[in-house]
């Protein structure tokens, strides 16, 4: 059985089949369009494609930045604006003649490290974006844990966890709201915070990193504050969830050091000041959204 799986992004529409192995047998992308007819369009031209070349048709799981809203089943908080207040999963199943399956990019991220990679073999597991923005998603059993509002695993807008007086209303969210945890361990949030103290602005966190690698004393109290503010944010996580592991993905998930410090730090602030939770690096890196979005049609 062959699955396609679509990633949605903003700038490119990738495709991947995948067979019951996981292994990749077609990919492909093109740009996106940035209108809704047109983007329905790209997307049926890259499962056409891809069909005529394996000769057969798969089924199709789209990954998207947004969800599908349980009630009124139009897309709604993505960035790809031309989405929003539309039915793509039924507009598209009615375009391919079949059921499509859609879900939030960062839930497709957590099913592709649950199913066969990361996190493969363990029943709970929290998958992590820490790139621009900050997104979540959780796998049981490797399949998508949506919850009942369709926004499960939306960690980046809670509020920092224990903040230090000097945290608060330090920073708005595009959400709106004030403090979200997306302000502060996102890479975006990483480069404000140390642009802040720092009279060479950097645009990256990789710049910090570099400043870090060289002995820089702002840079490295800037990432002793992310480092602390991410243990805050996900020893949370864990006294809610208590995953059986944390799949790292996104920008930030490239930094060694996270994997070193960090779980010594969990322990400071997961209840009972016990925890053994694994914190890991994804495997498949940025084919994850576009794997995940193939099993959301699971073996």
């Amino acid at each position: 059985m062959i699955r396609f799986g679509i990633d949605l992004g903003g700038t490119k529409i990738e495709l991947v089949a995948l067979d019951d192995t996981g292994s990749e047998l077609y990919r492909q992308r093109l740009a996106t369009p940035r209108n809704y007819s047109g983007t329905l369009d790209a997307i049926c031209s890259l499962v056409s494609t891809a069909e005529n070349v394996l000769g057969q048709q798969g089924t199709v799981g789209v990954g998207i930045p947004g969800v599908v809203s349980p009630f009124t089943g139009e897309v709604k908080n993505g960035n790809s604006v031309w989405l929003h207040g539309h039915p793509l999963d039924k507009d598209l199943g009615q375009r391919l003649n079949r059921q499509v399956r859609v879900a939030n990019d960062a839930n497709c991220f957590a099913v592709s490290e649950a199913v066969d990679g990361a996190g493969a073999g363990k029943r709970l597991v929290f998958g992590v974006i820490l790139g621009t923005g900050v997104g979540g998603g959780i796998a049981v059993d490797g399949k998508v844990h949506a919850g009942g509002n369709g926004i499960a695993g939306e960690w980046g807008h809670i509020p920092l966890p224990w903040m230090r007086p000097e945290e608060f209303r330090s920073a708005k969210c595009f959400c709106g709201n004030y403090d979200c945890t997306e302000c502060y361990i996102s890479g975006t949030g990483f480069v404000r915070d140390y642009n802040l103290s720092a009279e060479r602005k950097v645009v990256s966190g990789n710049d910090i990193m570099q400043l870090v690698a060289e002995g820089d004393e702002l840079a490295t109290a800037a990432f002793e504050r992310f480092l602390d503010r991410l243990a805050r944010s996900l020893a949370s996580m864990i006294n809610i969830l208590d995953p059986d592991v944390i799949v790292l993905g996104g920008g930030m998930s490239n930094v060694d050091a996270i994997y070193e410090r960090l779980p010594l730090m969990l322990t400071q602030y997961v209840v009972g000041k016990e925890c053994e939770t694994p914190v890991v690096k994804n495997l498949h890196g940025s084919s994850s959204g576009v794997r995940g979005a193939a099993w959301l049609w699971p073996l």
